[in-house]
């Protein structure tokens, strides 16, 4: 079940990795997501944290992007795993390290369960390392189920990974 959404819209991204050089890697991405996705009008700074699920890895930089985008979000999610697979992305450990993860976090008010994508992401909102570069760039979008905004439910966020602004 899906609300209905129109296009253009703005999709709020997270992407990270923590294998070789993440700071080329997010950049990549970056550029991959402009030129099949749509027009990128926010970046946040670059975050540093620990691995979250599976810890006995590498930290992770990550990013948050606001992008434009005419595509429909079950589409965008598609395209979005195929710039992933373009950069070497392979899915051998769940919560394992990787080159590159791209997520939907949010789409305004766009609410999804659909097996390919469920949105607002379902653990956001326990998830400091996604909701920090979130506030940064949108502090003031409401959760579509939670009914509040970035900034509250940052606050509210009992997740205690450090959260290092590179």
């Amino acid at each position: 079940m899906s609300t209905i959404i129109k296009t253009p819209y703005i999709a709020y991204l997270l992407t990270g990795g923590n294998i070789g050089n993440r700071v080329h890697h997010l950049t990549k991405a970056k550029k991959l997501i402009e030129k099949y996705c749509g027009n990128i009008i926010a970046s946040s700074a670059y975050y540093e944290t620990a691995a979250w699920g599976v810890t006995n890895q590498p930290n992770f930089y990550n990013q948050v992007l606001a992008l434009n985008t005419q595509l429909l979000p079950i589409e965008l999610m598609k395209t979005l795993l195929q710039i992933e697979s373009m950069m070497g992305r392979v899915r051998n450990i769940k919560m394992g390290p990787r080159i590159i993860d791209i997520d939907i976090l949010i789409i305004e008010n766009f609410i999804c369960n659909d097996p390919i994508l469920q949105l607002p992401h379902p653990a956001l909102i326990e998830r400091r390392f996604a909701l920090t570069p979130l506030a940064e760039v949108a502090p003031n979008l409401i959760h579509p189920v939670e009914k509040k905004n970035i900034l509250q439910l940052l606050h509210d966020c009992t997740d205690n990974l450090n959260v290092q602004k590179i």
